[in-house]
């Protein structure tokens, strides 16, 4: 292995969206069926660059029949992340050793965000947000446009994302993909792979 990819959100931060949508149910949104509302405020569109946060944020307010505070919302949508410090350090440290990079679903209010509050796009040696790639995962042409940004080789890359379906879109790529959970099962799976995982005692090669 040279290339070792992360997703963000779920891996390198956990994401705490509970409140958010707590606080579009008080004021009357229908988030019974999360896939079903997120269909309904475009969130695929705006991950993808297709629909910009402003006019996204437009239609998570019109999601909800009471009014809602446009600069409260859009406080709201942006606090909601906790940093995995663990995680994070894991992803530095193998960039001694290996060529690290980000692959993320996410839009550009969210990624501009983290970047401001946690450094995420300078912390690795490079990233590709969906909103620039045009494309989400687990569709083939992120992967395929994380290849061509970063050169990378299929069989010599590894992702770790925190859901199946992206595993398994990496996975129909030629990647390598470890469906992370924890960051002891997350490190273990890494030296299955013999990546030299810092910290770790007679790490592969």
């Amino acid at each position: 292995m040279r290339n070792i990819v992360f997703d963000v959100g779920g891996v390198l931060v956990q994401l705490r969206y509970g409140p958010f949508i707590e606080y579009l149910a008080a004021a009357g949104a229908d988030v019974r069926d999360l896939r079903t509302w997120a269909a309904v405020v475009g969130l695929e569109h705006h991950e993808s660059g297709k629909l910009s946060g402003a006019r996204f944020l437009e239609r998570v307010a019109t999601s909800a029949p009471q009014a809602l505070d446009r600069d409260e919302l859009g406080q709201r949508w942006l606090d909601m992340f906790a940093p995995d410090e663990q995680m994070i350090a894991l992803a530095r440290g193998l960039m001694g050793d290996y060529r690290v990079f980000l692959l993320s679903n996410v839009g550009d209010l969210h990624w501009a965000h983290l970047d401001e509050n946690y450094g995420i796009a300078g912390l690795v040696h490079g990233a590709l947000p969906s909103f620039a790639a045009g494309v989400i995962k687990p569709h083939e042409a992120i992967y395929r446009a994380a290849e061509a940004e970063f050169g990378l080789d299929p069989a010599e890359t590894v992702f770790i994302d925190d859901r199946a379906p992206n595993v398994a879109g990496a996975r129909s790529c030629g990647w390598s993909a470890i469906e992370h959970r924890d960051i002891a099962a997350t490190r273990a799976a890494l030296a299955a792979l013999g990546v030299r995982v810092p910290g770790a005692a007679g790490g592969g090669a």
